[in-house]
Protein backbone atom coordinates (compact mmCIF):
# COMPACT_ATOMS: atom_id res chain seq x y z
CA UNK A 1 0.00 0.00 0.00
CA UNK A 2 0.82 3.39 -1.10
CA UNK A 3 1.55 5.58 2.32
CA UNK A 4 2.11 8.68 0.94
CA UNK A 5 2.87 10.00 -2.76
CA UNK A 6 4.21 13.12 -3.93
CA UNK A 7 3.61 13.93 -7.25
CA UNK A 8 5.33 16.69 -9.34
CA UNK A 9 5.79 18.87 -6.39
CA UNK A 10 6.90 22.42 -6.89
CA UNK A 11 7.71 24.95 -4.00
CA UNK A 12 9.03 28.84 -4.56
CA UNK A 13 10.61 31.10 -2.09
CA UNK A 14 9.78 34.22 -4.34
CA UNK A 15 11.07 33.99 -7.20
CA UNK A 16 13.44 31.20 -6.51
CA UNK A 17 12.27 27.93 -7.25
CA UNK A 18 13.17 25.26 -4.48
CA UNK A 19 11.56 22.19 -5.80
CA UNK A 20 10.75 21.21 -9.29
CA UNK A 21 8.31 18.61 -10.11
CA UNK A 22 8.85 16.33 -7.42
CA UNK A 23 7.98 13.06 -7.48
CA UNK A 24 7.94 9.74 -5.09
CA UNK A 25 6.25 7.36 -3.29
CA UNK A 26 6.36 5.96 0.36
CA UNK A 27 4.88 2.03 0.41
CA UNK A 28 3.68 0.98 4.17
CA UNK A 29 6.37 -0.29 6.37
CA UNK A 30 9.15 1.06 4.76
CA UNK A 31 11.99 3.60 5.62
CA UNK A 32 12.73 6.23 2.90
CA UNK A 33 15.26 8.74 3.00
CA UNK A 34 15.75 11.76 1.14
CA UNK A 35 19.58 12.24 0.43
CA UNK A 36 21.70 15.70 -1.00
CA UNK A 37 23.82 18.58 0.18
CA UNK A 38 22.91 21.53 2.02
CA UNK A 39 19.97 23.61 0.03
CA UNK A 40 19.11 20.36 -2.55
CA UNK A 41 15.16 21.09 -1.49
CA UNK A 42 15.06 18.07 1.51
CA UNK A 43 13.38 19.47 4.44
CA UNK A 44 11.86 22.52 1.77
CA UNK A 45 10.12 18.77 0.60
CA UNK A 46 9.44 17.98 4.40
CA UNK A 47 7.52 21.38 4.95
CA UNK A 48 5.42 21.20 1.79
CA UNK A 49 4.53 17.64 2.22
CA UNK A 50 3.41 18.71 6.23
CA UNK A 51 2.00 21.94 5.18
CA UNK A 52 4.36 24.23 6.54
CA UNK A 53 4.64 25.48 3.09
CA UNK A 54 2.74 26.52 0.64
CA UNK A 55 2.83 24.35 -3.14
CA UNK A 56 3.32 26.23 -6.02
CA UNK A 57 2.35 22.85 -8.21
CA UNK A 58 1.63 19.18 -7.60
CA UNK A 59 -0.02 16.87 -5.21
CA UNK A 60 0.82 15.64 -2.88
CA UNK A 61 -1.46 12.42 -1.37
CA UNK A 62 -1.40 10.51 2.23
CA UNK A 63 -3.17 6.99 2.22
CA UNK A 64 -5.29 8.17 -1.08
CA UNK A 65 -6.18 10.98 0.23
CA UNK A 66 -5.04 14.56 -1.79
CA UNK A 67 -3.76 16.61 1.43
CA UNK A 68 -2.34 19.33 -0.70
CA UNK A 69 -4.42 22.04 1.11
CA UNK A 70 -5.00 20.53 4.20
CA UNK A 71 -3.32 23.07 6.88
CA UNK A 72 -0.24 21.75 8.93
CA UNK A 73 -2.04 21.52 12.46
CA UNK A 74 -4.87 19.13 10.94
CA UNK A 75 -2.39 16.30 9.73
CA UNK A 76 -1.41 14.79 12.97
CA UNK A 77 -4.94 13.85 13.39
CA UNK A 78 -4.89 11.79 10.21
CA UNK A 79 -1.75 9.95 11.25
CA UNK A 80 1.10 12.23 8.93
CA UNK A 81 3.06 13.34 12.17
CA UNK A 82 6.84 15.86 11.21
CA UNK A 83 9.53 16.03 13.77
CA UNK A 84 11.39 19.30 12.40
CA UNK A 85 14.83 20.33 12.03
CA UNK A 86 16.34 21.69 15.68
CA UNK A 87 13.85 19.51 17.62
CA UNK A 88 11.74 22.31 18.52
CA UNK A 89 10.74 20.97 22.33
CA UNK A 90 8.95 22.93 24.43
CA UNK A 91 11.80 24.17 26.70
CA UNK A 92 10.01 25.12 30.11
CA UNK A 93 7.85 22.32 30.26
CA UNK A 94 8.65 18.88 31.35
CA UNK A 95 9.73 16.17 29.51
CA UNK A 96 6.45 14.34 30.39
CA UNK A 97 3.95 17.82 29.70
CA UNK A 98 6.18 17.63 25.79
CA UNK A 99 5.44 13.73 24.95
CA UNK A 100 1.22 14.72 26.29
CA UNK A 101 1.62 17.87 24.21
CA UNK A 102 2.07 15.16 21.13
CA UNK A 103 -1.49 13.93 21.97
CA UNK A 104 -3.15 17.29 21.57
CA UNK A 105 -5.60 15.87 19.08
CA UNK A 106 -6.59 12.54 20.88
CA UNK A 107 -9.19 12.14 23.79
CA UNK A 108 -9.12 8.72 24.62
CA UNK A 109 -7.22 8.59 27.70
CA UNK A 110 -6.27 4.97 27.70
CA UNK A 111 -5.08 4.90 24.68
CA UNK A 112 -2.68 7.94 25.54
CA UNK A 113 -1.81 6.33 28.74
CA UNK A 114 -0.46 3.16 27.19
CA UNK A 115 1.13 5.23 23.93
CA UNK A 116 2.87 6.99 26.97
CA UNK A 117 4.15 3.86 28.65
CA UNK A 118 5.42 2.69 25.34
CA UNK A 119 7.43 5.98 24.91
CA UNK A 120 9.18 5.34 27.85
CA UNK A 121 9.65 1.57 27.06
CA UNK A 122 11.23 2.68 23.99
CA UNK A 123 13.16 5.70 25.77
CA UNK A 124 13.86 4.52 28.95
CA UNK A 125 16.06 7.85 30.20
CA UNK A 126 13.08 9.44 29.01
CA UNK A 127 10.69 7.87 31.58
CA UNK A 128 14.04 8.24 34.06
CA UNK A 129 13.95 12.49 33.36
CA UNK A 130 9.96 12.77 33.04
CA UNK A 131 9.99 15.04 35.94
CA UNK A 132 12.52 17.45 34.53
CA UNK A 133 12.43 20.31 32.22
CA UNK A 134 13.19 19.25 28.89
CA UNK A 135 15.76 22.12 28.09
CA UNK A 136 17.69 20.49 30.60
CA UNK A 137 18.41 17.78 28.56
CA UNK A 138 21.43 17.19 26.41
CA UNK A 139 21.13 17.07 22.65
CA UNK A 140 20.75 13.43 22.10
CA UNK A 141 17.91 13.14 25.17
CA UNK A 142 16.15 15.89 23.16
CA UNK A 143 15.91 13.79 19.59
CA UNK A 144 14.74 11.44 21.97
CA UNK A 145 11.96 13.17 23.15
CA UNK A 146 11.50 15.15 19.94
CA UNK A 147 10.86 11.60 18.45
CA UNK A 148 8.87 10.36 21.48
CA UNK A 149 6.42 13.53 21.66
CA UNK A 150 5.73 12.38 17.57
CA UNK A 151 4.80 8.48 18.84
CA UNK A 152 2.26 9.98 21.06
CA UNK A 153 -0.04 11.03 17.72
CA UNK A 154 0.35 7.20 16.30
CA UNK A 155 1.41 8.28 13.60
CA UNK A 156 1.11 6.05 10.52
CA UNK A 157 3.95 7.95 8.24
CA UNK A 158 6.30 9.86 10.71
CA UNK A 159 8.50 12.90 9.05
CA UNK A 160 12.00 12.80 10.60
CA UNK A 161 14.42 15.98 9.39
CA UNK A 162 17.88 15.43 9.88
CA UNK A 163 17.63 13.18 13.67
CA UNK A 164 21.08 13.23 14.21
CA UNK A 165 22.14 16.64 13.72
CA UNK A 166 24.79 18.05 16.39
CA UNK A 167 25.01 14.82 17.59
CA UNK A 168 28.53 12.82 19.14
CA UNK A 169 28.70 10.22 16.56
CA UNK A 170 28.11 7.40 19.66
CA UNK A 171 24.73 9.01 20.13
CA UNK A 172 24.17 9.00 16.17
CA UNK A 173 24.51 5.07 16.06
CA UNK A 174 21.65 5.42 18.82
CA UNK A 175 19.47 7.39 17.34
CA UNK A 176 19.69 5.19 13.95
CA UNK A 177 19.10 2.33 16.31
CA UNK A 178 15.86 3.84 17.60
CA UNK A 179 14.64 4.88 13.62
CA UNK A 180 15.15 1.23 13.04
CA UNK A 181 13.08 0.26 16.10
CA UNK A 182 10.09 2.53 15.44
CA UNK A 183 10.11 1.34 12.07
CA UNK A 184 9.93 -2.33 13.03
CA UNK A 185 6.95 -1.34 15.61
CA UNK A 186 5.04 -0.40 12.57
CA UNK A 187 5.65 3.11 11.50
CA UNK A 188 6.61 3.93 8.43
CA UNK A 189 9.06 6.88 7.92
CA UNK A 190 10.49 9.20 5.61
CA UNK A 191 14.01 10.59 6.94
CA UNK A 192 15.87 13.54 5.86
CA UNK A 193 19.47 12.75 6.76
CA UNK A 194 22.90 14.51 5.95
CA UNK A 195 24.65 11.15 7.24
CA UNK A 196 24.45 9.17 3.93
CA UNK A 197 26.49 6.31 5.11
CA UNK A 198 23.62 5.29 8.69
CA UNK A 199 20.93 6.45 6.42
CA UNK A 200 21.32 4.01 3.50
CA UNK A 201 21.86 1.48 6.03
CA UNK A 202 18.53 1.77 7.53
CA UNK A 203 16.31 2.37 4.93
CA UNK A 204 14.31 0.39 2.04
CA UNK A 205 14.38 3.06 -0.79
CA UNK A 206 16.12 6.61 -1.52
CA UNK A 207 16.42 8.90 -3.55
CA UNK A 208 19.06 11.72 -4.52
CA UNK A 209 17.72 15.77 -4.67
CA UNK A 210 19.88 17.81 -6.74
CA UNK A 211 18.76 21.60 -6.81
CA UNK A 212 15.28 20.77 -6.39
CA UNK A 213 15.07 17.84 -8.17
CA UNK A 214 15.32 14.01 -7.58
CA UNK A 215 19.08 12.84 -9.46
CA UNK A 216 18.91 9.67 -8.32
CA UNK A 217 15.89 7.45 -6.82
CA UNK A 218 15.93 3.41 -6.23
CA UNK A 219 16.41 0.87 -3.39
CA UNK A 220 18.53 2.02 -0.78
CA UNK A 221 21.20 -0.74 -1.88
CA UNK A 222 21.23 0.24 -5.33
CA UNK A 223 21.86 4.18 -4.88
CA UNK A 224 24.63 3.35 -2.70
CA UNK A 225 26.15 1.27 -4.55
CA UNK A 226 25.94 4.11 -7.22
CA UNK A 227 29.92 5.36 -7.43
CA UNK A 228 29.13 9.32 -7.86
CA UNK A 229 27.13 8.50 -4.58
CA UNK A 230 29.88 6.76 -2.91
CA UNK A 231 32.61 9.31 -3.61
CA UNK A 232 30.26 12.18 -3.29
CA UNK A 233 28.34 11.31 0.18
CA UNK A 234 30.04 7.80 1.44
CA UNK A 235 33.19 9.28 1.06
CA UNK A 236 34.44 5.99 -1.04
CA UNK A 237 37.23 7.18 -3.92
Amino acid sequence: MTVLAVESLSVHYGVIQALKEVSFAVEEGEIFTLLGANGAGKTTTLRAISGLLPKTEGKVLFQGRDITTIPAHALPALGLVHVPEGRRIFSGLTVADNLLMGAYHRRDKQGIAEDLQNVYDLFPRLFERRKQDAGSLSGGEQQMLAMGRGLMSRPSLLLLDEPSMGLAPILVQEIFDFIKEINQRGTTILLVEQNAHLALQVSHKACVLETGRIALAGTARDVAADKRIQEVYLGVS
